[in-house]
């Protein structure tokens, strides 16, 4: 089996660190974009005149195009310098911002998020391998995290302030301000991002090589029943709290930023503990997100609510960092097919979750929706178990080989 090598030669950048947290701004820049619409859906579902299950698809649609892009953008960008790249896409996001806050209508809102989707496939193709380019060998493990610190970053800031500015000025200035945000960032890497050619492109071969990786594959399931369960309710949490929690509206974003940090500590957690005991990490997870809605439907309709919000975010807020633990121990050669995949699959479980989501809001309602994503939650317990069961079995056999050997 041929392999892929990911990393291109290293780049020298004047300011490697201002260069990693600009890159760690575009992956703030695109998940806060992604998730605005979460902190937003009835305020935006009212003005557009829409159901609120409808109003989901700005979170289901981009996700899916994202899962379409992030593997093209890998194969099509061959010879392009990754700066370029990085700085159209971001110029794009400008663009997908400004054409959402001045939406008259849903269809409208929904071609903006098109392009946003779009963005989305191609940032994270981009961004996940560039730390290696930046900074030295020995840095390269810190810049990752910064890098992809923007994520649990936005759910700390990013989606909160959205929430709180479109609940003191309107939706509309929540999505202006965004717009504006990723001009400041784009400006950025235009000063502090250093040429970024690449030695080599990946093909469809080296794609369907790693799809037949076993781990790989356990790694791609885990993520769609993860994140498709997360995104079954999170999409409505700002109904959940409202409906059936009881909060007033001026609580969500509170609530949100509460969740988001959380979040941040569980995503330290498990980044601490996944490097050694990555299978462990991924059981312990999938059991904080089955205990989530199981919570919810116990004690869910009372402000206790807020206390589970915190538990879902400390169980999510390790996802991403235990999931591409596993992944980068599943394809260590082939890390930047890995992580295309990672974030197609990841952003299908997106889409997958909130359109489905949506449709049982509309029908049955939030208690249905919070059944299914503990079954989600349950079948990622069950395959996680059976991982850590094996991995058991394989170093009992390395020991009692090594004994036989002595």
């Amino acid at each position: 089996m041929s392999t892929f090598s990911p990393n291109p030669a290293a780049t020298s950048a004047q300011h490697p660190w201002m260069a990693v947290t600009a890159v760690g701004l575009a992956t703030f820049s695109v998940v806060t974009t992604e998730m605005l619409p979460v902190g937003l859906l009835t305020p935006i579902a009212e003005t557009l005149d829409t159901s609120t299950g409808t109003a989901g698809l700005m979170i289901s649609l981009p996700a899916l195009l994202a899962a379409l892009f992030a593997p093209l953008v890998v194969i099509a960008s061959g010879g392009i310098d990754r700066r370029k790249i990085l700085c159209g896409l971001l110029g794009l996001l400008v663009v997908a911002n400004i054409a959402s806050a001045l939406a008259p209508s849903m269809a409208w809102m929904l071609a903006a998020r098109v392009l946003v989707g779009f963005c989305m496939g191609g940032i994270w193709a981009i961004a996940g391998g560039l730390a290696c380019r930046l900074v030295p060998d020995h840095s390269v493990g810190l810049a990752t995290s910064i890098i992809f610190g923007g994520v649990a970053a936005a759910s700390v800031l990013g989606v909160p302030l959205g929430a709180l500015i479109g609940d003191f000025a309107g939706w509309r200035w929540a999505f202006g301000g965004m717009a504006l945000f990723c001009g400041l960032v784009l400006a950025l890497h235009l000063a502090v991002i250093p040429g970024l050619p690449v030695a080599g492109s990946v093909t469809l071969r080296q794609f369907g090589e790693q799809l037949a990786n076993r781990k790989l594959q356990v790694g791609l399931l885990l993520t769609l029943a993860l994140v498709a369960g997360h995104f079954m309710v999170f999409t409505f949490v700002r109904p959940l709290l409202v409906s059936v929690s009881g909060f007033d509206t001026q609580w969500v974003g509170a609530l949100l930023f509460a969740y988001g940090f959380a979040g941040i500590v569980g995503n330290f957690l498990a980044g601490v503990i996944a490097a050694q005991r990555t299978a462990q990490t991924l059981m312990a997870i999938s059991s904080g997100l089955l205990l989530t809605p199981a919570l919810f439907l116990i004690v869910g309709d009372s402000n206790l609510g807020g206390i589970v919000l915190l538990v879902w975010g400390l169980a999510y807020g390790g996802v991403s960092v235990g999931l591409m633990t596993w992944m980068m121990k599943a394809a260590p050669r082939a890390m930047e097919i890995a992580t295309a995949l990672y974030v197609g699959v990841f952003n299908v479980a997106i889409a997958l979750g909130a359109w489905a989501g949506g449709l049982v809001l509309d029908e049955v309602g939030l208690t249905a929706n919070l059944w299914m994503a503990g079954g989600f939650a349950t079948l990622a317990l069950l395959l996680s178990l059976l991982i850590c069961l094996a991995e058991h079995r394989t170093e009992a056999a390395g020991r009692q080989i090594g004994s036989t050997m002595d």
